[in-house]
């Protein structure tokens, strides 16, 4: 029988700790991102690149860790 906490950090070889940590930090990440995306939509002058640089950077970090756990 397969335990859904710990069936998917496995499959990136990672223990349920080590994923949450990271999960955790890559949520207060995006909610960072969501605040200064609502600013920008206030302010179109402020964050111009911001979201989306940062956006692409976390997509790069995860299909590392993707094809690291291949």
């Amino acid at each position: 029988m397969s335990n859904p906490f710990t069936e998917h950090p496995k499959s990136i070889d990672e223990s349920y700790f080590k994923h949450f940590i990271k999960a955790f930090a890559f949520s207060l990440t995006l909610l960072g991102l969501s605040f200064k995306a609502l600013l920008h939509a206030l302010f179109p002058f402020w964050y111009v690149t911001t979201t989306s640089d940062k956006i692409k950077e976390l997509n790069e970090v995860l299909q590392a860790r993707i094809n690291s756990a291949k």
